[in-house]
């Protein structure tokens, strides 16, 4: 029996609850699942729903809570929440955060497609993973052909039709354009605990201040560098006797995990956009 799950978020008011659940019963549907926040500094209403069909279609869901959504004035998505989305994954010369999300994709732990790999460093950088027949694009990128290469990798979503865009260390900056253009659908992973340490090297930045935490951060991306709405962090304890090699080599663990998180947030719906934070929905 498929499921559907709605996420929809407007001005609170009472009544909202009740009126979706009312829609999604009269529809047919069963609901299994129902998380919602109401934020009071900026009294907005944020919730998420999973509920199965009960042998009933999309469009019969979207009928019936049309006018739900039309009188509160919600921005609400409805999908099959068995539908897989296509990922693209993004990467520069680290790889650890690619080999993660492809082990978690063929395990069946992260329930998405890949749509293919884009990379500034050839195909043979990774000649150590199992790409199979994954498609590659490599798009080298200098100061000087920096819009050329948007240009391509805009080409390269566009034809696979990537729903998600995954930043795995690729350590090249997006346009403000370009960043616009992926909004709420663009995730990268900071190799820090933001908003400390932000832009180049921050372990080795963490280093030098003498921190006994170091992070990691997945975000989505914006215009504003390393600024975009926080999904996911964590962190691990250091000490004085770990050197800058030894902060790299620990972050890398937590860059891994924390990134899969987000990914597989996003993925089940549970992420909703709140101004410059995000509602995360525990799973």
């Amino acid at each position: 029996m498929t499921s559907f799950v709605l996420t929809a978020f407007c001005r609170d008011r009472p009544g909202i609850v009740s009126a979706v659940s009312t829609a999604i019963f009269e529809g047919g549907g069963d609901i299994q699942d129902l998380q919602q926040f109401g934020d009071t500094p900026t009294g907005q209403f944020f919730t998420r729903i999973l509920f199965r069909g009960g042998g009933q279609h999309e469009e019969n869901f979207r009928a019936a809570l049309s006018p739900v959504a039309e009188r509160f004035g919600m921005t609400w998505s409805l999908r099959d929440h068995d539908a897989r989305r296509r990922v693209l994954i993004l990467v520069s010369r680290f790889d650890h955060c690619l080999v993660d999300l492809l082990y978690r994709w063929r395990s069946g732990e992260l329930a998405m497609d890949v749509a293919g790999i884009v990379s500034n460093y050839p195909r043979e950088t990774y000649s150590n993973i199992m790409l199979s027949d994954l498609p590659f694009w490599h798009l080298p990128i200098m100061k000087e052909t920096k819009a050329e290469q948007e240009q391509e990798l805009k080409r390269v979503i566009e034809e696979t039709g990537a729903d998600l865009i995954v930043l795995a260390r690729y350590m090249q900056i997006l346009s403000d354009e370009m960043a616009a253009e992926l909004s709420g659908r663009c995730i990268n992973i900071h190799h820090s605990f933001l908003p400390g340490f932000k832009g180049a090297k921050p372990y080795h930045q963490a280093f030098e201040r003498g921190v006994k935490l170091i992070g990691a951060t997945a975000h989505y991306v914006t215009g504003d560098l390393d600024e975009g709405p926080i999904i996911e962090q964590d962190v691990e304890r250091i000490s004085h006797l770990d050197t800058p090699d030894d902060l790299v080599r620990k972050g890398r663990d937590i860059e891994r995990r924390v990134l899969a998180r987000a990914v597989r947030y996003h993925l089940d719906d549970r992420v909703l956009i709140n101004g410059s934070k995000t509602i995360v929905f525990p799973e």
